[in-house]
């Protein structure tokens, strides 16, 4: 019996919604290790074990690929963020899942948090704009829990939701970058008691 050769990763026929994913992931490795401005569609390509015709069959150019990447990462945020709000009743706990949710989505695999905190095409304004709404939407479902239990205004509930956020993120970066010296679970207890002992001190509506 003859044994036919291994097919070469690209020549294999995938359903367009997979071969999307193939591509996403072997562009999410690129850009993430080299950033925007370095990275090669040729790379992405082999990465894939695609030709080029075929990335472009699915993405028009570097841009578009970029920003659907930023898209789906941007998503897997707001989306573990919306999980953890809702997985408690109590404002107690609320605080310390939504540190949580930052932590993970940072110590996740493939570190594609650095594509929504560390983009080195900022200044491009559909990524700019992407990257904002990201954490517009975490800060505006954090304000929603404040708004309703502290008394204060939709100004200062939207203030309030995106300091969290911000503190969330750049302290969950700043552990990354010490080589998680502190266990994850610690780091996130030890900044959610900071936030909590400030957001508590509004009183409860009603």
């Amino acid at each position: 019996m003859t044994v036919s050769p291994p097919a070469k990763a690209g020549s294999t026929r995938l359903p367009r919604p997979a071969r999307r994913l193939q591509l996403l992931g072997a562009a999410r490795d690129v850009f993430v290790a080299q950033g925007y401005h370095a990275a090669a569609m040729d790379e992405i390509a082999e990465r894939a074990g695609v030709s080029k015709p075929v990335l472009y069959q699915h993405f028009p150019g570097k841009l578009e690929l970029y920003l659907a990447l930023l898209d789906a990462s941007a998503e897997e945020l707001v989306q573990i963020m919306s999980n953890a709000l809702s997985s408690t009743t109590d404002n107690r706990e609320r605080v310390p899942a939504t540190f949580k949710a930052f932590y993970d989505f940072v110590a996740g695999t493939g570190e594609a948090f650095r594509l929504v905190f560390e983009s080195d095409l900022s200044n491009e304004p559909a990524v700019r704009e992407k990257l904002d709404r990201a954490m517009y939407d975490c800060a505006d479902m954090v304000s929603q829990f404040i708004r309703e239990d502290a008394g204060v205004s939709d100004a200062e509930a939207h203030l309030l939701g995106m300091a969290l956020v911000g503190m969330a993120q750049v302290s969950a970066r700043y552990w990354l970058s010490t080589g998680q010296e502190i266990p994850k679970d610690a780091a996130e207890q030890l900044i959610a008691r900071l936030a909590w002992r400030g957001i508590s001190d509004w009183p409860m509506t009603g």
